[in-house]
């Protein structure tokens, strides 16, 4: 069925590269500023310093055209569904999916690396020796969509989404200098080189945290053109944008038009698809990929399929508890919903067998912990002897695999024994609390298309006297309630770089869970937890980083947050065959449609 696999070009800046510019740090030498092109996580780089575009691009493709698509899934505030409003940094409203395209950064993302920067904004960048200085050389002749440069409203550092910095300020009309507080997170720096570039000039005339339609002033390869909210959104190529031939955006943004399509159900989306309403897809539905594409335009050839590879860490998707609701604090309670569940049932009756199980939050990954801990994990969980249990120092928690008959008896008699440990009994053919009430729960979305996945878990776990109900409520309503962590369980999804670094406080810590808005959904509240994370940003090295990231796997699995859903390693994809694309598809992203070209031959061949 659906795995929301796809990150938006934002998020990926934000997830991708965490710790990227701290690393610097390492290779400065003493008293001397340390000047370098790119940027990586420890070190290493593939592209040298005058390198001409990234391997996965055709420098040669043509410009011209229109890339139309659904979006592909939720991230931060922006919703596949529907949008209202134009600004997609601040927590109310549902911002429109593209609107990254119209922002520029001081540096960006090599998706055939794990982690690494390279400048774009910024030519260069020269870091003190004490790492708490950044100063970022800027290229010539960088403008706002106004024509307006940067020099003069130029203020790259959004201040509200970053901590440990101190301040920016413009040392001359080529130099932007951040300054970061002592003992900041090591991948603090990251963010003020991965957020866009904003208008300090336009900002200071309007309010920065409202919802809006009104079109920001951007620096970035698009900008917003028609629109109509809730329906589409189309983004005007810049034509003499000025980060076009530099390395890092030679072969890119080769589309006149990208147009987002909303569509509020599924099923009509599809729909529009077949009929040409909009060019490329990626599909999340396994039914529909199984059993959908048999259509005429498939049958005469002019609509492809495609499998590509997904190499990135594929994360964690589950329904996860809200463990701020006393009823669901209890971990035994939270590990019998696990053996409720029967995803081998699931995986073949509904979604034909595409997926496999999910176990980690790094999943897919050498980050993910397997077997017993190493001698390195171990020497690391000794110092929270005291803290954990004792579970963490074997095998990591893995959910039951079942005998596929969608009621295995076996599992629901573990479900039962877990639920009378901890207290919950039976009584007049209820599941009641030590205070003697029933124990009942509320499973929240707001599409409908989860709705199989869910009805013969909520039978099973009425089989255990637990009175479960479905809500599907509509995106804004959702979006609140979610925020506000109105909710007993609710589907998230999410995943992390191969460098992960502060973004895990947003998910994990205990800071995070009091915090309204945060991806913390399940109220994960562990000082282990937390100095594990903080582990993790200090990591010297991809060798410590690695087992302090096992580490963190293996606590945060002995808690029982979530109940596991499935991944695939893999993107399913269905377009028009009216598109050029490069030999070579970057590791690390699909790089649709940043490297994709319209190809003119081919669409008159379809429109004949």
């Amino acid at each position: 069925m659906i795995n929301a696999r796809e990150l938006t070009r934002r998020e990926t800046l934000l997830l991708g590269a965490a710790a990227l510019l701290s690393s610097l740090v390492q290779n400065v030498e003493a008293g001397q500023d340390t000047e370098r092109h790119g940027i990586s996580a420890f070190g290493d780089l593939k592209y040298p310093l005058d390198f001409e575009h990234f391997d996965y691009v055709d420098p040669n493709a043509p410009k011209g055209g229109t890339f139309s698509q659904v979006g592909a899934t939720r991230a931060f505030n922006q919703n596949f569904l529907t949008f209202n409003s134009l600004n997609i940094f601040i927590l109310r409203g549902d911002g429109a999916q593209g609107m990254e395209l119209t922002f520029a950064s001081l540096m960006t993302r090599a998706n055939d690396e794990p982690d690494a920067l390279y400048g774009l904004a910024a030519r260069a960048v020269q870091i003190s020796p004490d790492g708490l200085t950044y100063r970022f050389l800027l290229h010539p002749g960088i403008t706002f969509h106004d024509g307006s440069p940067l020099k003069e409203k130029g203020h790259p550092i959004a201040q509200q989404m970053l901590r440990d910095f101190v301040g920016a300020e413009a040392a001359d009309d080529a130099t932007v200098v951040a300054h970061f507080a002592p003992n900041r997170a090591r991948d603090v720096p990251l963010f003020a080189a991965a957020l866009p570039i904003f208008s300090r000039d336009y900002y200071s005339k309007r309010p920065f945290d409202e919802t809006t339609l009104e079109v920001p002033l951007g620096s970035g390869p698009y900008k917003v053109g028609r629109f109509e909210p809730g329906r589409y959104i189309e983004y005007e190529r810049v034509k003499d944008w000025w980060g076009a031939d530099l390395p890092v955006g030679r072969g890119q943004n080769n589309f006149d038009i990208v147009r987002y399509e909303y569509y509020r159900d599924r099923e009509v989306a599809f729909e529009g698809f077949t009929a040409r309403s909009y060019l490329f897809r990626e599909e999340f539905t396994s039914r529909a990929w199984a059993t959908r594409y048999d259509f005429p335009a498939i049958r005469e050839g002019h609509v492809k399929r495609d499998v590509i590879p997904d190499d990135t860490p594929s994360g964690a998707q589950g329904w996860f508890f809200n463990t701020r609701r006393e009823k669901l604090q209890n971990k035994h309670l939270r590990e019998a919903f696990i053996y409720a569940f029967d995803f081998e049932w699931t995986n073949q009756k509904i979604m034909y067998g595409s997926y496999e199980r999910t176990h980690s939050v790094f999943q897919n990954s050498d980050m993910m912990a397997v077997g017993k801990p190493s001698a390195d994990e171990l020497a690391l969980l000794e110092t929270f002897r005291s803290k954990v249990p004792d579970e963490v120092f074997g095998e990591p928690f893995v959910p039951p695999v079942s005998d596929g008959s969608g009621q295995d008896r076996a599992q629901l008699r573990k479900a039962s024994a877990l639920l009378k440990e901890a207290g919950f009994v039976i009584k007049d053919g209820k599941r009641v609390t030590l205070q003697g009430e029933p124990i009942s729960v509320e499973f929240l979305i707001d599409e409908p298309s989860f709705q199989p996945h869910h009805m013969p878990f909520i039978k099973n776990l009425g089989t255990l006297g637990i009175e479960a109900t479905l809500r599907v409520v509509d995106p804004v309503q959702y979006r609140k309630r979610v925020d506000d962590f109105d909710f007993d369980l609710t589907i998230q999804r999410f995943a992390f770089s191969s460098t992960p670094g502060d973004s895990l406080r947003s998910y994990f810590s205990s800071q995070a869970a009091a915090m309204k808005g945060s991806q913390n959904l399940a109220g994960i509240s562990d000082p282990v937890i937390d100095a594990l994370i903080d582990k993790i940003i200090a990591a010297d090295s991809r060798t410590s980083l690695t087992t302090a990231c096992r580490v963190l796997d293996r606590v945060i699995r002995t808690g029982r947050y979530w109940v596991p859903h499935w991944y695939k390693a893999s993107h399913w994809l269905a377009y028009w065959d009216v598109f050029g694309r490069p030999a070579t598809n970057p590791r690390y992203a699909r790089g649709i449609p940043e490297t994709w070209w319209y190809d003119q031959e081919k669409a008159v061949k379809i429109d004949q």
